[in-house]
């Protein structure tokens, strides 16, 4: 079956192109284009169907990418935002994933790289190309507390050491000997205690503190 996803942008051509473009991949399709955020919840609020992607332009009227981003972590933390966008500032960038984004492209992005970056933020649960990446790192290094303030067990902080690899959740349980599930309850309980929303911070968070090699 494949992955349901759904564009909000308020260029309506470009969203259609687009929609266009990812129907024709071969594990994704669109199910619905919305303007912008408010018309996104209206939809979801109605009881259309909710996607496990959502493609999140960032300037738009009435409700913009970082409100949305906002108020879909909050109230459907389980869709995986993917910020697509002209705008590839590092305050854009960071401001995009502290809304709770889980990925980042711009709107020149070719069609194969897109469908990879899908593929990706689909089986992974995140993906940022490089050049965000560097951006990522490089701003978020400011924010994270130099000092551990809560107390880490032995397994997480083995956890902290392959977040800043590029190994998958599944990956790195093959590697821990434990089931993804085991996995992913190391990250949110890291996530909890540290007050972080992604991979990248956490990954950030391991550099600082020297548990990543």
């Amino acid at each position: 079956m494949k992955k349901s996803i759904v564009i909000v942008d308020d260029h309506i051509l470009i969203a259609k192109a687009l929609e266009g473009i990812i129907d024709n991949f071969n594990e994704f399709e669109v199910i619905y284009v919305c303007e912008n955020g408010k018309d996104l919840i209206q939809k979801l609020e109605e009881g259309n169907k909710i996607p496990d992607i959502i493609l999140l332009d960032i300037s738009m009227p009435i409700m913009n990418g970082f409100e949305t981003a906002t108020w879909l972590a909050k109230n459907h933390p389980d869709i995986k935002v993917m910020a697509l966008s002209m705008q590839g500032d590092d305050n854009s960038v960071i401001k995009m994933i502290k809304s709770g984004a889980k990925g980042y492209l711009l709107k020149n992005t070719h069609p194969k790289d897109l469908e990879t970056a899908l593929t990706r933020l689909n089986t992974d649960g995140f993906f940022y190309p490089e050049w965000a990446s560097k951006i990522i790192f490089s701003n978020l290094n400011k924010d994270v507390e130099n000092e551990i303030t809560v107390k880490i067990s032995d397994r997480e902080k083995e956890f902290l050491k392959y977040t800043v690899t590029e190994l998958s959740y599944k990956e790195i349980a093959d590697r821990m000997c434990c089931s993804p599930r085991t996995v992913e309850s190391y990250r949110d309980q890291l996530c909890d205690k540290l007050d972080l929303k992604t991979r990248v911070g956490l990954a950030v968070f391991a550099i600082k503190n020297g548990f990543a090699n």
